[in-house]
């Protein structure tokens, strides 16, 4: 045990300095995958693993909904209807204290309920925000924390492909799954708003000047431009949780309804349509690079044992049962410095089923635990997915971005804190759902 904590932390170490010296964050994964490789004995050769994993995660169909809903985010930030977006919504928050700033936690919210994926839902969100946020004068450092923090709720709220993975990895039910997301979903985002207004009321010096007021008719007058995007969100959303399209197909009807939205408002050109699909292949082949990295790091962890070591280790302990989810949040939080969400999950599900089960918490429960600290996993330097993409869409440094976050990583702390105690309202709906 003692040999593999060493191991984990000179990797930890030299991805630290990697990126602390300006290699990309692809390079720098993989390189470190390569070392851990070297720890690694029986002669298991490095190149093909790399050319298998990279592979393996990379060709796959969930996946391909990814560019879509990029692309989708690029169409609505290119004709402008971003900006009508805020527009809309502004004369409704403008009495409450941080006004826009709760569009990235809404917009998050409804597309995360629609994407399945947290890079995707940050980076979506992002492109549209990050522009808008800053012309209108609001703090940057509180918009990249919330973005960061409001991103994961891709992966919270359902149905989420992170979800799905756990489900199929403890044998319990999707729907039930799915079903316990929502209200936690719903939690998360009371936080994260909550601590936005309070922020606000606390640096009043660093809010924008409040919007005119409005009467009703105003309001509704400003809003109208708003019709066409619920509907289309509606829309997907609602195709999705019918059964009627998968996600990836729903990334399709989106950016179809986001090009005919365009076109409706006279906001479609040649050259806004080249640039959307150039801003989407860009942003991708970004995403997919720092994905094939993370996946070959993750493959390296998993043969060195680290997961699988570290979790027997907590077991050693034959903790209480709040303890025992003490000790987890702290091992995955740990883990999340060096692995990937899913890669958490599938390395050490099977491990730490059996502990929970023995101290009483219900699978599904600590489902949605394992998917808050994934959350959390998110946002921790220096594998927090999240900061990467706001790293490289902002134009700022990971220190930059990881600071920014921190608030909202300690928010994801509160949640789980919440549902240890309150664990009803995880299980709630699942229970009214299947009573027996």
């Amino acid at each position: 045990m003692a040999e593999l904590v060493g191991i984990s932390a000179l990797l930890l170490v030299f991805l630290s300095f990697l990126l602390a010296g300006g290699v990309w964050i692809a390079l720098a994964l993989m390189a470190t995958g390569y070392v851990g490789m070297q720890f690694i004995g029986g002669g298991i050769p490095s190149g093909p693993v790399l050319a298998t994993t990279i592979w393996g995660n990379s060709n796959s169909w969930t996946l391909a909904a990814l560019p879509l809903f990029i692309w989708m985010g690029e169409i609505l930030y290119r004709t402008k209807l971003s900006e009508e977006m805020f527009r809309g919504l502004a004369p409704w928050l403008n009495r409450v204290p941080g006004r826009l700033m709760h569009v990235n936690v809404l917009a998050c919210g409804i597309f995360g309920s629609v994407s399945g994926s947290s890079a995707a839902t940050c980076a979506t969100v992002a492109k549209i925000a990050l522009p808008e946020l800053k012309k209108r004068g609001y703090d940057e450092m509180i918009s990249l924390g919330s973005l960061a923090g409001a991103g994961t709720l891709g992966i919270l709220i359902p149905p989420s492909i992170t979800m799905v993975v756990y489900a199929v990895a403890a044998n319990v039910s999707i729907i039930q799954i799915f079903l316990a997301g929502f209200l936690p979903g719903l939690l998360v985002m009371v936080l994260y708003s909550g601590y936005i207004a309070g922020w606000s009321l606390l640096n009043p010096d660093k809010q924008p000047p409040a919007e005119p007021k409005m009467t009703l008719r105003e309001k509704m007058h400003e809003s109208r431009q708003l019709i066409p995007l619920a509907l289309l969100i509606i829309l997907v959303f609602l195709s999705l949780m019918l059964g009627w399209a998968t996600a990836t197909e729903c990334a399709a009807w989106g950016v179809l309804g986001s090009l005919a939205i365009a076109w409706w408002h006279n906001a479609l050109t040649w050259a806004s349509f080249r640039d959307s699909v150039m801003g989407t292949v860009r942003v991708n082949c970004m995403i997919m690079l720092i994905l094939a990295g993370a996946s070959y790091m993750s493959t390296s962890m998993a043969y060195t044992g680290i997961p699988a070591a570290l979790a027997s280790w907590v077991d050693s302990f034959q903790l209480s049962p709040y303890a025992l989810i003490s000790a987890l949040t702290v091992m995955y939080i740990v883990l999340g410095t060096a692995l990937d969400g899913i890669s958490m999950i599938v390395l050490t599900t099977t491990i730490v089923i059996p502990m929970i089960k023995q101290a009483g918490f219900d699978p599904v429960w600590f489902g949605i635990f394992v998917v808050l600290v994934v959350e959390m996993a998110e946002v921790s330097p220096p594998v927090g997915f999240n900061l990467f993409v706001l790293q490289t869409m902002s134009g700022k440094d990971s220190n930059t971005v990881a600071r920014a976050a921190l608030p909202f990583f300690f928010l994801l702390v509160v949640a789980v804190a919440i549902i240890t105690v309150f664990p009803d309202i995880v299980m709630v709906l699942p229970r009214m759902a299947f009573p027996g």
